[in-house]
């Protein structure tokens, strides 16, 4: 029998004979035993609330790298500078503390519509030199929706939300020249949010909640340069549940001045499924078994201040902090051994924290009007020797600006927001052993623009 991949792990998931050779992906850590009935009324049930609470709003999810900030379109068209301010329902997500501020009941829901353009060039000693290449699906919608209810007797709110924090879904053409590198990711991401919160005193509010998320990742990478004479790949599916919680505060020491701050635990989620191989000749044809793996979502910080100068003016600055090191060195573990590769595949990843940086202004007006504009500077978090062309990740500046009215029963924003990345030239990236097999790395010019619109309304009642 051939050994295909042997070596050292390097970067990315590891496909060897002897040894684990990488491929590159989004980071999960081992877990053992495996419950397929288990798995399958889980999809039924995740279906069912989709169906029921999003009202069979499309999941498919493309954002800034992994993590998406926007659920709202009041707080996007402020570049998401939202923390300090937290008025309306969507601080379940935001800053529980904020839902203090609400009275009787508040219903608030939308949608994230985006159209997401990374692209990549190949290195000028590449023989596809000189080409320019896109992602397949630039197209999404992403839904959220949020409830409130403010108790007339006591300082108590309570809330509930139901929005995807994370997602992505990335596929490259066969013939970029790093197929044996990466080919396409997907991950959708729900959670299901309870929150309450309590007025300590006028000024200062706390809050917090319960977060039960659900996640389905899709991986696919190939394992030669081109598909000929056999597609030649790996995948990795699965899903799972993992449950986590979010803190929120909310103090207004002066009457211009308010500071905000919210907090979201990691969450680890247990991934079910399967991996499907295909090699030839050592695996002439697709085999399935079935697999697992823990996959860490980071912990989120966010602090900031607004400031008020009149009742008719709101500015605001937050600093927004993601420890992406939970994607570190993790394993796919798979029930049994498949030819000439090894059981256990290693991931490695080793990302970076990384911060954005948010501004954002607002302008009311007395008929219930406002328009508000925005900055957002996203910070890159996977260096160039662990790069991934399925996050493509770099430095990007989001500019976003919106309009919106808030009435006596009903309300609405909207937003636009335009995304923009620099070229970012990737060298030294280490390649997983098939990469190097095939001679391929994910060196290269990556480039990233993006346009969204965001949409929301509400109801006071």
């Amino acid at each position: 029998m051939v050994s295909l991949f042997a070596g050292k792990p390097q970067s990315g998931v590891e496909l060897a004979c002897s040894s684990a050779s990488p491929m590159r992906t989004y980071g999960v850590r081992s877990v053992v035993g495996t419950n397929e009935s288990a798995s399958m009324n889980r999809h039924h049930t995740v279906k069912l609330l989709l169906a029921v609470v999003l009202a069979g709003g499309p999941l498919t999810l493309l954002a800034n790298g992994l993590r998406l900030v926007s659920q709202d379109g009041f707080a996007s068209a402020r570049g998401e500078a939202f923390v300090a301010t937290a008025d309306n329902p969507s601080a379940i997500y935001y800053n529980p503390a904020g839902i203090t501020q609400l009275e009787n009941n508040d219903l608030r829901g939308g949608i994230y519509g985006i159209y997401l353009d990374p692209s990549y060039r190949p290195p000028p000693s590449a023989p596809n030199s000189g080409n320019t290449y896109h992602i397949e699906n630039k197209l999404a919608a992403v839904p959220q929706s949020f409830y409130t209810h403010t108790l007339e007797s006591l300082p108590l709110s309570f809330g509930l939300g139901v929005y995807a924090p994370y997602g992505g879904n990335v596929s490259w053409p066969q013939d970029t020249g790093f197929r044996a590198v990466a080919l396409k990711s997907s991950l959708q991401y729900l959670t299901l949010n309870p929150v309450v919160a309590l007025k300590l005193a006028p000024n200062l509010s706390m809050g917090g909640g319960v977060m039960v998320n659900y996640a389905n990742f899709d991986l696919e990478q190939g394992i030669l340069r081109t598909q000929i004479p056999n597609a030649n790949f790996f995948r990795f599916k699965g899903d799972g549940w993992s449950v986590g919680y979010n803190l929120g505060a909310l103090w207004q020491p002066h009457e211009k001045v308010s500071i905000g701050a919210s907090f979201r635990s990691t969450a680890t989620v247990t991934l079910n499924g399967q991996t499907d191989i295909e090699q030839y000749p050592v695996i002439p044809t697709p085999q399935a078994r079935s697999a697992q793996t823990d996959f860490t979502f980071p912990l989120t910080v966010v602090c900031g201040l607004s400031y008020r100068p009149t009742p008719k003016w709101n500015l605001e600055f937050d600093a927004d902090y993601t420890d992406w090191s939970s994607f570190g060195v993790n394993t796919i573990h798979q029930a049994t051994k498949p030819p000439g590769i090894n059981q256990n595949i290693a991931l490695v990843l080793n990302w970076q924290p990384s911060w954005m940086y948010e501004f954002g202004v607002t302008r009311y007006f007395d008929n219930g009007w406002h328009v508000s504009a925005g900055y957002v500077f996203n910070e890159n978090s996977v260096p160039d020797a662990n790069y991934t062309p399925l996050v493509a990740d770099l430095d990007r500046h989001f500019f976003s600006v919106g309009a919106g009215r808030k009435g006596k029963r009903f309300d609405f924003d909207v937003a636009y927001q335009l995304g923009y990345g620099p070229t970012r030239t990737v060298t030294g990236s280490t390649p997983s052993t098939a990469g190097h097999i095939a001679g391929q790395t994910a060196d290269g010019n990556y480039g990233f623009s993006s346009h969204a619109v965001m949409l929301t309304m509400g109801m006071h009642f």
